[in-house]
């Protein structure tokens, strides 16, 4: 295993951003920024040994430092939706930013990803990020240090963990916004792909994606995942949880407890198998149905919609104003621990 750092340029400001690259045993590489604590690439082997780079990223600073799509990112402090950006704790009434019409999105201005975080080398197959959310952070209340850590496996396992430890009551939702397309940066749709996901429900939405509070069995709808389905087959159904949002964008609501298996995407093409695990209740499956000819992709690339998939693991949007849902309060002390790994491998009958 081996670590290497150089320089990816400098933001606007003049700050250097320092690019750490892992490579494991077999070759597979994930390259990370300490700007917005980035996943830029990760380069995996398709079924002829080929390494292919399956995540959308930017070539150059100024792109990350504006970076709309969240290409990558870790996300924070709150992930996701939070409606009309209202947050009470403890009987205190916090406002965040309207950055999503009238509702929150993602933590606010600015964000997780459009920060400088400390970077580490941490082992020889690890990296870490940390950065200090300060209090009134987002308008959010405590100091929280914030740590996020990637670590490559020889068994082409990328490990992202999260850390974080508040001085006051406040919320924590981290993710990381990674967009995969398991035929690399060639392709300009992910909609031949096949997802698994093991979820029997999911929390539809109102027409501004806010959580109804609904849990809603997938029985019988186009967001049965529970055996392959292709994601091109059904998202343009009249249904309307896929009118609102444009395509795939909802939060499943994962079986199980404890770290496991949660998802798969597979593509046949490239033979390449991805599958998620995590400990955490929620996953968000979005379809990059936002994305408009983002240009600044790497090696010129401009990213087309629905391009690519993410899988951001995380609680549940929206889960201050719905107690049934699992709760994003952390204690003053306490600490907010979860981990979330991407493994790769080939297909079966790719090798064939």
């Amino acid at each position: 295993m081996a670590i290497t750092v150089t320089e990816f340029g400098k933001t606007e400001s003049g700050q250097e951003v320092k690019q750490y690259v892992i490579e494991n045993a077999r070759g597979m590489r994930a390259v990370l920024l300490n700007y917005g604590a980035v996943l830029q690439k990760l380069l995996v082997p398709d079924k002829t040994g080929a390494m292919l780079d399956v995540v959308w990223g930017y070539q150059d600073v100024k792109h990350y430092e504006e970076n709309k799509p969240n290409f990558g990112a870790t996300v924070g402090r709150n992930a996701n939706r939070i409606g009309k950006g209202e947050v009470e704790i403890n009987g205190v009434s916090y406002q965040m930013a309207k950055n999503d019409g009238e509702n929150n999105l993602h933590g606010g201005i600015p964000g997780y990803h459009q920060r400088m975080w400390r970077g580490i080398i941490a082992d020889d197959n690890k990296v870490e990020f940390s950065i200090i959310s300060p209090d009134g952070d987002q308008g959010l209340p405590g100091n929280v240090q914030v740590t996020v850590s990637y670590k490559l496996t020889n068994d082409n396992e990328l490990q992202i963990s999260y850390h974080g430890l508040p001085d006051q009551d406040t919320i924590i939702n981290l993710t990381n916004h990674s967009y995969f397309n398991l035929e690399g940066q060639d392709s300009d749709t992910v909609l031949e792909q096949e997802v698994w996901i093991d979820a029997d429900a999911f929390t539809p939405t109102a027409a501004d994606l806010i959580p109804t509070g609904e849990i809603r069995p997938v029985e019988a709808t186009p967001l049965d995942f529970r055996q392959w389905r292709t994601l091109g087959t059904d998202i343009d159904a009249e249904y309307e949880p896929l009118t609102f949002a444009g395509g795939y964008d909802h939060n499943f609501v994962l079986n199980g407890e404890g770290h496991r298996l949660a998802a798969k995407l597979r593509c046949k093409k490239s033979g390449i198998l991805m599958e998620v695990f995590t400990d955490l209740p929620g996953m968000q499956l979005y379809t990059g149905n936002f994305l408009d000819q983002e240009a600044g992709g790497k090696e010129g690339k401009v990213y087309q919609k629905r391009s690519a998939v993410c899988f951001e693991t995380q609680a549940f949007p929206d889960a201050p104003h719905h107690p049934d849902f699992p709760t994003t309060l952390v204690w003053a002390g306490a600490e907010y621990e979860t981990c979330t790994c991407y493994r790769f491998s080939v297909l079966e009958q790719a090798h064939s």
